[in-house]
């Protein structure tokens, strides 16, 4: 079965009016050989969303924009060179599409790291846009000349190219899987990258759509957990997931029993600009690292090279994760069973708009995933 020639979504038009949201149709990119269709079955809201709606990361690349890059869904047809996936298959697509397939970064499972990546959303195509076989071409347009850019999952269909889907488990709802497509792998990678496992103690700060995946991946992979939130009331709920220690890091000196004891810091907290860094690098062991996974649209703090020696810590961030660690993530979560803690909201124009303002004011836990597409859009088995 063909997806429709052009897909429908719910769109805003501009950031002064970032939770209004209309259903329009737009035209998705050209089908080529290594891409897939899929027919959206529901999507995850993140705080790229809404950093994107509100203008937070800068103005709109296009307008109007469909967002969303926690994509559930039904594969409809495949590429010529498409060999993973066939028709009926459940999927997943997490914040990108495309890469080149041919750079060193592509070749060595760090295609998120590619300098011709293409966003799930806001992005333009080229044609020819990862065919490892050749070079792509010039800018997609369509018909009527005009620039072809990517649209998110808040949508009835997705087009993306093979290495940016990934098959989903039978035992693990379509529902609690999308989150693990952005919030879920952008946590697994640093964690998995920094060897976490047995003998590792591990602190995850934040505990919001990030963190509780911090929490529970860390802990499924085998590391001693320390949760730090400067919400003292999400203690009970931080150790459901599998913390075996929290810290409430807005009490005075909460970091000085602490010195010397972490390998690794995941920092999934939006705030970062308002936090003393000094502070959590100071809880950081000899060469530990301080791990960005939040990026708020304001600085980090200003820092003086001192402060990185008195334990040899490090600061770092990272980007998404690569299809193998998605892989490895979704095994995980299968194989230990492991459980987000998801609500739902049913997708139409006040669904979106609700769901965004939620994400915005922190009014979640942990993650929102848009559902009762088929019902909106008209999709679904006839």
């Amino acid at each position: 079965m063909a997806a429709p020639e052009q897909f429908e979504g719910f769109m805003i038009h501009d950031t002064k009016n970032w939770d209004n949201f209309t259903k329009e149709k737009f035209t998705p990119k050209v089908f080529e050989d290594y891409d897939v269709d899929i027919e959206n079955e529901c999507c995850g809201v993140c705080g790229s969303d809404v950093h994107t709606i509100t203008g937070g990361w800068g103005e709109l690349a296009t307008a109007p924009i469909c967002v969303g890059h926690e994509i559930i869904g039904k594969v409809l047809r495949v590429g010529s060179q498409v060999k993973e996936f066939k028709a009926g298959d459940r999927v997943g697509v997490g914040a990108q599409v495309q890469s080149c397939m041919k750079c060193p970064q592509c070749k060595s499972n760090n295609e998120n790291y590619c300098l011709n990546m293409v966003d799930t959303y806001g992005a333009p195509y080229n044609l020819g846009g990862g065919n490892p076989n050749k070079d792509a071409g010039g800018p997609m347009k369509d018909k009527s000349g005009k620039q072809i850019f990517a649209q998110g999952g808040y949508s009835s269909h997705s087009r993306v190219h093979e290495q940016f889907v990934f098959k989903i488990p039978n035992n693990i709802t379509s529902h609690e899987a999308g989150p693990m497509m952005c919030a879920g792998l952008t946590v697994y990678s640093p964690l998995k990258r920094a060897n976490t496992g047995p003998g590792k103690k591990v602190a995850i700060l934040g505990i919001g759509g990030l963190g509780h995946f911090g929490v529970i991946w860390a802990r499924a992979m085998g590391a001693e957990v320390w949760a730090l939130s400067h919400t003292p009331s999400k203690e009970a709920e931080a150790k459901k997931l599998g913390a075996h220690h929290f810290v409430s890091a807005g009490e005075k000196d909460w970091f000085k029993p602490l010195a010397f004891t972490f390998d690794f810091i995941l920092n999934a907290a939006d705030m970062t600009h308002e936090f003393n860094l000094q502070d959590y690098m100071s809880t950081l062991a000899v060469n530990g690292e301080f791990h960005n996974v939040g990026l708020p649209d304001k600085p980090l703090p200003q820092m003086m090279a001192q402060d990185f020696a008195g334990n040899g810590c490090k600061i770092a961030g990272s980007h998404i994760g690569s299809k193998k660690e998605a892989m490895e993530m979704l095994k995980l979560a299968s194989e230990k069973d492991l459980h987000p803690m998801i609500e739902t909201i049913d997708i139409s124009e006040e669904g979106c708009s609700k769901a965004v303002r939620k994400v915005k004011n922190n009014d979640v836990r942990y993650r929102v995933t848009l559902t009762g597409f088929h019902k909106a859009f008209g999709t679904g088995s006839k």
